[in-house]
């Protein structure tokens, strides 16, 4: 099923890796970092694929010799459920989220990472600036109940941050083993932020959200949708709180989400992210993590690969 790799590769498991900046991006990285003898080659699989699946995908990167590591991204969950047993160490974040977002190895030992608790963290405290939650008590509301959700609420509701939490997290999800699933890692966080899910099959359940929300709040949407299949999980009737940040994970795709937040950013006085920078941290943790080399989060190491990555996809 998975040929031997013929260079040192780092594989990137997802559902439409082909259509990713990173194919583009990694070889003007690697090179930038020293290591251009190293390749990048996507696995993709489908929504929910099945278990052996994935434990097949993982058994070859364990055995081929050049085959280095994966960045793991929409599978996280669904992954780490099929091969937890596979994995010689499971680092923390994993063990607590029960996610698998990056697959390494060292001296014939694989390991488990979940790195998406710094690299949503770097993001957000990035584009909110300090003590924004502290200055606003504003809330936070995430579409989606998947590994990107449970690692960016892990990182804004911890006792350690202080003042710094927002006043409500709400969690929403068209099924309700992932909310129960998250609510299940929460429980294990001391926090004290109030937590709310909701049942989403519709977009309309999410629409119904908004109204509640403060304003100033910090709207994500952390389902796929717009990359991994088309849509939004809002409908076009749905009217965000006034200042709010709205947040869409994705970078590329219909973007229907970010296309919705656009059409009321004037009146709603609305600031719009969307998953450039998410993108950023996401794989510079991981290609740090599986080649074993340092690569520096702070803005001058950050800019210079984001040009880098800006100049890649242009050409």
């Amino acid at each position: 099923m998975f040929e031997p790799a013929t260079r040192p590769t780092l594989y990137f498991i997802g559902v439409t890796t082909g259509a990713s900046s990173i194919m583009k991006v990694f070889p003007v990285w690697a090179a930038h970092l020293g290591r251009p003898d190293v390749v990048i080659k996507g696995m993709d699989f489908p929504l929910h694929a099945d278990p052996e699946a994935y434990r097949a995908a993982v058994d070859f990167i364990r055995r081929d010799p050049l085959s280095l590591g994966a960045l793991v991204t929409t599978h996280k969950l669904d992954l780490f459920s099929a091969c937890q047993d596979m994995f010689d160490v499971i680092d923390p974040f994993a063990a607590l989220m029960r996610e698998t977002s990056c697959i390494s190895k060292r001296d014939g030992t694989l390991v488990c990472h979940a790195k998406d608790p710094i690299s949503s963290g770097l993001s957000i405290d990035g584009f909110l600036g300090p003590d924004y939650f502290a200055r606003t008590g504003a809330d936070v509301f995430s579409m989606g109940a998947g590994g990107s959700t449970i690692a960016l609420t892990w990182h804004l509701m911890r006792q350690s941050r202080g003042a710094d939490v927002p006043g409500r997290i709400v969690v929403s999800n068209r099924s309700r083993h992932r909310l129960d699933d998250i609510a299940q890692v929460h429980a294990q966080i001391d926090t004290p932020v109030l937590l709310d899910y909701v049942l989403a099959p519709r977009p309309a359940d999410n629409d119904a959200v908004l109204p509640g929300l403060r304003p100033g709040s910090l709207v994500i949407n952390a389902t796929g949708l717009g990359k991994d299949a088309p849509g939004s999980p809002l409908s076009d009737a749905a009217v965000f709180p006034r200042g709010a940040v709205v947040w869409d994970l994705n970078y590329r795709g219909d973007l229907v989400f970010l296309d919705q937040a656009r059409a009321q950013a004037t009146d709603q006085n609305l600031t719009i992210v969307d998953g450039w920078t998410y993108f950023i941290h996401g794989w510079t943790q991981v290609i740090a993590q599986v080649l074993d080399i340092s690569i520096g989060t702070d803005p001058d190491s950050i800019d210079s690969l984001t040009d880098l990555a800006r100049r890649a996809t242009k050409g």
